[in-house]
């Protein structure tokens, strides 16, 4: 397509600020509707972008012609703006994760497929050169371990985004909503599930307001390509924290560490590779959506709806492993 790309923007809370500030200031893309619920943030999003001002999903895609939205809401707020995309036929972009209710997403998948639209799922990381370098070298020595997750404090404060995700029936959970970016990680290397077994703590946590979250979540996933994974979530630990992740084949292995997700290969006998993390991994997500759009190449994009949906699967297996104290088949 010639011209600019005419976004519709679908939430503008915290998660989207950090897109909104490299979108705005890509030659190649045109704010032409921001939508939230809070007319306000909706507006002052509008005055520093540009766009029409909306507070209903369904109401900006029917009223504003768009080629690409950027959707990103809550895990419990899903749906309406998907059918709308969907029914205008508008390719999108949603982060992740891409739902709460594993049903809801299977069916906006099935209409995506139908539809035969492109879209994009927020999973970032995967479009980093370490981790890329890593899954490279997997293809001919596979992983047999798999070990990570992320480790942080009591979810405390007064920002928007702490007053649901501390609730885990509007969240899913910190596995479902931030570990997510991790099993993401562990899909893309290893390939899919087969069964997982998950554990959990509670009751460490206090003092926190309608506060429903696990403390903390250890999980063992076997995948079909024979490689087993223990990872882990908390949010209890307010001495230390971190993101990691290590994978470990018969002749690689892969370090990961920090939010920037640095890797370091290892080879017998060779000097450790190291492969600094993308500090503007978001900006490189985005332009691959857009580069997409424009061009019709969907190569082009890691992570589509129906490959989000089934890191949501996984993610919400291991809440059904730890409600019925068993092993779930996937």
């Amino acid at each position: 397509m010639a011209g600019k790309v005419r976004l519709g923007i679908v939430g503008v809370g915290g998660v989207a600020q950090s897109h909104f500030s490299t979108l705005g200031a890509n030659p190649a893309v045109e704010f032409a509707a921001v939508c939230d619920l809070r007319e306000d943030a909706a507006r002052e999003t509008a005055e520093k972008h540009g766009g029409q001002v909306f507070t209903s999903a369904k109401a900006m895609f029917d009223n504003v012609e768009l080629d690409a939205a950027w959707i990103c809401l809550p895990p419990f707020a899903h749906g309406e703006a998907e059918f709308a995309a969907i029914e205008h036929e508008v390719p999108f972009f949603v982060e992740k994760p891409i739902n709460r209710d594993l049903g809801q997403a299977s069916e906006i998948a099935a209409a995506v497929a139908e539809a035969g639209l492109m879209t994009s799922a927020g999973y970032m990381n995967r479009y980093r050169a370490g981790i890329n370098q890593l899954r490279e070298a997997l293809q001919s020595d596979p992983a047999v371990l798999v070990l990570g997750g992320w480790i942080g404090g009591e979810p405390r404060g007064e920002a928007p985004i702490v007053k649901w995700w501390v609730q885990k029936a509007l969240s899913g959970g910190q596995f479902v909503e931030q570990v997510t970016h991790t099993v993401d990680l562990v899909r893309y290397l290893c390939g899919e599930p087969a069964e997982v077994c998950a554990f959990a703590v509670t009751g460490r946590v206090s003092g926190v307001a309608n506060y429903t979250n696990d403390d903390a979540v250890g999980a063992t996933i076997r995948f079909r390509q024979g490689a087993v994974a223990n990872l882990h979530s908390c949010c209890a630990s307010n001495a230390r924290g971190g993101v990691t992740l290590s994978v470990y084949a018969v002749n690689v292995a892969g370090e990961l560490g920090g939010w920037e997700h640095s890797m370091t290969i290892h080879r017998p006998g060779k000097e450790p590779q190291h492969v600094p993390g993308e500090g503007n991994i978001f900006e490189i997500e985005q332009q691959a959506f857009i580069a997409a759009v424009k061009s019709g190449d969907r190569s082009l994009i890691r992570c589509d709806y129906a490959d989000g949906l089934e890191t949501l699967r996984l993610t919400l297996a291991v809440n059904e492993s730890i409600d019925k104290g068993r092993v779930v088949e996937l």
